[in-house]
């Protein structure tokens, strides 16, 4: 079992900065790709960003690249999501998610993460 915790979430204003981190626990050595995933209210979950833990590359949603910037430290299991000019279309839960499955092949298809975060709260007002 792997174990997940998120932190970092708040509220900013448009054009501000937050940092996520994603703590992991447990069975670490199982997890091959740790993604980012978030939900408005009223939308489904949809997919950030994500990152192969082991060759380090780097995937994210369309929305957000250029601003946002996925990393990881691997000696303290945790992967990090810098996000920079934030906008109100970026408010939502924050939800980290850890998959045995490489990046390559789970893509943003959640069913393929087997571990998932309780979820931080990003507000980011006009």
């Amino acid at each position: 079992q792997v174990q997940l915790v998120e932190s970092g979430g708040g509220s900013v204003q448009a054009g501000g900065s937050l940092r996520l981190s994603c703590a992991a626990s447990g069975y670490t050595y199982s997890i091959n790709c740790m993604g980012w995933f978030r939900q408005a209210p009223g939308k489904e979950r949809e997919g950030v960003a994500r990152i192969s833990i082991n060759s380090g590359q780097l995937y994210y949603a369309e929305s957000v690249k250029g601003r946002f910037t996925i990393s990881q430290d691997n000696p303290k299991n945790t992967v990090y999501l810098q996000m920079n000019n934030l906008s109100p279309e970026d408010t939502g839960m924050y939800y980290c998610a850890a998959s045995r499955y490489a990046c390559s092949y789970t893509a943003w298809a959640m069913h393929t993460y087997n571990s998932w975060g309780q979820g931080t709260q990003v507000t980011v007002s006009s």
